[in-house]
């Protein structure tokens, strides 16, 4: 079988690149290492609730174009991402907003809470930042940052947020008005039915092929003769285990989760985002999926999240962008373009972070690169 197109990863780079291009009349063949399409926002039911196997997926965007295309492919409820922090005894609403300085200071107008943060920065006496921790405190002031900046950022990073380089945190969000809203994207919702539903629409018409790793597949090619055929490839995969490692290997941060279904309980928090700061609880959130569809099933399924350091053969899931990461890459990038009928897509492709609506972005600007 001849394809135009061996995509590499089901997830949502390589099923909207699979769509776009069998809708102009090419043929792909996807295959993917995992059992399921749908990669990182793979969905499944469990006690009548979509579960997101992968963490939390909340679909948001200020990019009209891009809110439209994804709503060809699944109704999107109303969700509005409000988290609420836990640190020891205390909680508090984020992102933070006037809710979370009145509940931690006892005060109700922004220009009390401008000038207790303004008032903690100034006694800090911080020049240029020479770490994560003094960014933080030069932004946020000390009691934000110690209640709910260093304990979660020490958990996701693995290591003390003096060790962190200052530009892991160019800004912190304060917002001076009483909006629990975690997104200022004026389009956001979840897909009722699961993400699945939008990968498995995204691929009809094209040939998938799962629970196969690259190299195995091109190891069985080999063997029976090379069966199929295609003209390019688009690899959305770790791009240098794509290159055997040569230069070096990339860090990644990994996640490990613990879901567990628990049906004589209705409602286990109240909330489908519930983050811990305090560093002395492992986890750094638990997930109630059944709230991201206002859900009333009896009983529930949650999932607690832990920050874990990755390994060869571990899930990579956030990339560490510091310089010395960035400067491998740099050299992987430049093997990659001299890789012929090879595209790189993706987060682990390009070795970058990437929210759903940009994912989609740069698989449909890759798309017209290609016509």
């Amino acid at each position: 079988m001849h394809y135009d197109y061996l995509i590499v990863g089901a997830g949502l780079f390589g099923a909207c690149f699979a769509h776009e291009m069998y809708g102009r009349g090419k043929r792909c063949l996807l295959i993917d290492k995992r059992d399921h399409i749908a990669g990182n926002i793979y969905t499944e039911e469990s006690m009548g609730i979509q579960v997101h196997k992968y963490g939390a997926h909340i679909f948001h965007t200020s990019d009209k174009e891009i809110w439209d295309y994804i709503g060809q492919f699944a109704e999107f409820n109303n969700y509005i991402n409000s988290p609420i922090a836990v640190y020891k005894d205390e909680l508090y609403n984020l992102p933070f907003n006037m809710n979370t300085f009145s509940k931690m200071w006892g005060i109700r107008t922004p220009a009390e809470a401008q000038k207790i943060i303004a008032g903690q920065i100034a006694s800090l006496n911080i020049g240029e930042p020479r770490n994560l921790e003094e960014q933080a405190l030069s932004l946020a002031g000390k009691d934000v940052y110690e209640k709910l900046i260093k304990g979660y950022t020490q958990k996701q990073w693995g290591r003390d947020c003096r060790e962190l380089p200052a530009f892991i945190i160019k800004r912190v969000p304060l917002r001076f008005r009483y909006d629990n809203n975690y997104f200022n994207d004026p389009y956001q919702g979840i897909p009722k039915g699961g993400y699945t539903a939008i990968a498995a629409k995204m691929l009809e018409g094209t040939e998938v092929r799962t629970g196969i790793s690259y190299r195995e597949f091109l190891r069985d090619n080999r063997e029976k003769q090379s069966p199929d055929t295609w003209d390019k490839v688009l690899y959305t995969g770790m791009i240098d285990e794509y290159f055997d490692f040569c230069l070096g290997a990339l860090e990644y941060r990994s996640l490990r989760f613990e879901t567990e279904e628990l049906p004589d309980e209705d409602n286990f928090q109240g909330n489908a985002v519930v983050n811990y700061t305090d560093e002395a609880v492992p986890y750094t959130r638990i997930i109630e999926h059944k709230h991201f569809e206002f859900g009333t099933q009896h009983g529930t399924v949650i999932t607690k999240e832990y920050p874990a350091e990755w390994k060869p053969g571990d899930e990579p899931y956030y990339p560490v962008n510091d310089d010395k990461n960035m400067a491998l890459y740099a050299g992987y990038r430049e093997l990659a373009q001299q890789e012929k009928n090879v595209l790189f897509g993706g987060r682990l492709g390009q070795y970058r972070y990437y929210d759903m609506d940009k994912v989609l972005r740069a698989a449909l600007d890759m798309v017209a690169e290609e016509l």
